[in-house]
């Protein structure tokens, strides 16, 4: 039975394991805490609001809340931490979790809990919280109900040894926080309890000091390299960082080899619309005389891409990536460089072209012949998904940066765009269309500059609660929503048109001005491209407020549109 004694210590000693936590993570590097309202999880607000290290964001929807730390994460390059309260608003974390997972952003998530008596017994707000991310985090620490038998040097090692499993592998980890009542009030003199950490309390360095290992010796000798070097090889570029792209272009021209470059890498090459014209056979037979590939990152977009590396026997595949894990779906036999792409490129230079430099050049001017194939000289006004992103560069200059959301936007710009060298962001680990409008809010946070986001309507009624978040936004955000009345992507599924409209696409009838309304956002419903482009421009330039654009187009449209250029790119002559 609890005494009186241990009852008025509790509320200022979960406070204190509350402040121990927050000051441990901000010494590691948290700089930022996304926190949602809640009673459970007061200890930890207070803690993190009292932390003048840490900078505080507030959102309503712990689901927004969750994505919206993922886009901090993605630009700030540093962990950032989620504090909320019991129940499902834990559970409601679970989609950003998954998504950091795969693509390896640092997430901190601090969950609030009932004490171990109140679980399973019907006491409110109260359920199974541990172990509930699985194997979606990388470390789960479970604490203990604050207690002064438990050292406080038990407490910070603990942060210390899950901070270190994700500086190495990535992802998110979970310290879940029991909390017993009483929440509030009260204080008490900690000092004696304090005594064994009064050298960390005196300093700003964390407790532990952990190195990592060494990146050891390198996977190819010089002579290897040099062998490689001269034969047909080919360059892919995936997700990687912003800035990365233009040294890999360098190393691709200097060893004459074709580059390949998803919009996730953020731009394009000589040999762009490659998910076109590979549907060609005769430009895939070209390709295909390629012995070396050098893939820098990974989650490719073009399906058609993936397939032709899955389909080819490589002499040499070497695939650079520095998170953990397996990032070639097809399992070839292959080089696997747990290295940044600049820390590669420091390792193997290149003294000139090899002896096939320049194989693949002829394929380079099939990013012009799929251009006449996408002129739109018929009606250059008209408002299309294709045309759209086709003519995306329009909008954009280096000054800005891009968010693309998931299904058909961004396979229409892999397809068919010409990036500028702009900073694209994306949720291609899991690829959902759930919290984009939070990321891409995150995003902007964690940049402060002008954001155009680009999305499909069915993401942004999934994620309209997240609108909230742009109130308050310092630099111009244009958010364009091509609305196709549902799902438009699965229009290219050869199931039949009666069971697609009802199982698939979903038509749901809206329009989003009321949306933009609620939301105190700035609104455009252009009718013709040149005002789509133009409205864009502006909103980008000097927007006071968000913009949200909407791009209405007929339900089948851009599906239609894209078989007929499939059947042109597959039976045209190109080379």
């Amino acid at each position: 039975m609890i005494n009186q004694q241990e009852c008025e210590l509790q509320a200022p000693l979960n406070r204190l394991w509350a402040k121990l936590i927050l000051e441990e993570l901000a010494r590691l590097g948290v700089e930022h805490v996304c926190l949602a309202p809640g009673s459970r999880s007061t200890p930890l607000t207070l803690a993190a609001e009292e932390n003048n290290k840490l900078t505080i964001h507030h959102h309503f929807d712990e689901r927004g809340l969750g994505f919206f730390a993922l886009g901090l994460a993605k630009t700030t390059q540093e962990p950032v931490a989620i504090i909320v309260t019991s129940g499902t608003a834990v559970a409601n974390l679970l989609p950003a979790v998954c998504e950091s997972a795969l693509t390896k952003e640092k997430l901190v998530l601090l969950t609030s809990d009932r004490p171990p008596e109140l679980i399973g017994c019907g006491a409110n707000q109260a359920i199974h919280q541990l172990g509930i991310f699985s194997q979606h985090v990388c470390s789960a620490v479970n604490l203990p109900v604050p207690h002064l038998s438990i050292t406080p040097n038990w407490l910070l090692t603990s942060v210390d040894q899950a901070y270190q499993v994700q500086r190495q592998q990535g992802g998110s980890i979970h310290i879940n926080c029991p909390y017993p009542e009483p929440l509030y009030g009260g204080d008490a003199d900690f000092s004696s309890y304090l005594q064994s950490v009064s050298s960390w309390s005196e300093q700003s360095v964390p407790y532990l000091n952990i190195s990592l290992p060494s990146e050891g010796s390198l996977l190819l000798s010089n002579e290897e390299w040099a062998a490689l070097t001269m034969k047909k090889g080919m360059i892919v570029v995936g997700n990687v960082k912003p800035g990365e792209l233009s040294a890999i272009k360098v190393f691709a021209k200097q060893l004459g080899w074709p580059i390949l470059v998803d919009p996730q890498a953020g731009g394009s090459s000589e040999w762009a619309h490659f998910d076109l014209w590979l549907q060609n056979p005769t430009c895939r037979e070209h390709l295909s005389q390629a012995d070396v590939l050098i893939q820098f990152g990974s989650r490719l977009v073009s399906k058609r891409l993936g397939q032709f590396i899955a389909a080819q026997q490589w002499q040499f595949y070497g695939l650079i990536d520095e998170h953990l894990g397996q990032l070639d779906p097809h399992h070839h036999s292959l080089h696997r460089f747990l290295l940044s792409s600049q820390q590669w490129l420091n390792a193997y230079s290149v003294n000139g072209k090899g002896y096939a430099g320049g194989w693949a050049d002829s394929l380079k001017y099939e990013r012009l012949s799929i251009k006449s194939l996408l002129s739109f000289d018929e009606n250059p006004e008209a408002l299309t998904e294709l045309r759209f992103a086709a003519q995306l560069n329009d909008c954009l200059t280096t000054e800005y940066a891009l968010f693309l959301g998931n299904s058909l936007i961004v396979r229409l710009v892999d397809m068919v765009s010409d990036l500028r060298p702009v900073p694209v962001y994306t949720n291609r680990g899991a690829s959902g269309i759930d919290g984009l409008i939070a990321t891409a809010a995150g995003v902007q946070q964690g940049l402060q500059k002008p954001l155009l986001c680009v999305l499909g309507d069915t993401s942004l009624l999934y994620d309209l609660n997240s609108l909230a978040l742009l109130a308050n936004v310092e630099h111009p955000l244009v958010i364009v929503v091509l609305n196709n009345d549902g799902g438009g992507i699965f229009d290219m599924l050869p199931v039949p048109d009666a069971k697609k409209e009802q199982l698939y696409r979903m038509p749901h009838g809206f329009e989003f001005s009321h949306a933009a309304a609620m939301f105190g956002l700035d609104y455009l419903k252009p009718e013709k491209m040149s005002d789509a482009i133009e409205g864009i421009c502006v909103g980008l330039a000097s927007a006071k407020k968000p913009l949200l654009v909407e791009i209405q187009t007929p339900a089948g449209e851009a599906g239609r549109d894209l078989k007929s250029l499939f059947e042109e790119v597959k039976n045209a002559t190109l080379l």
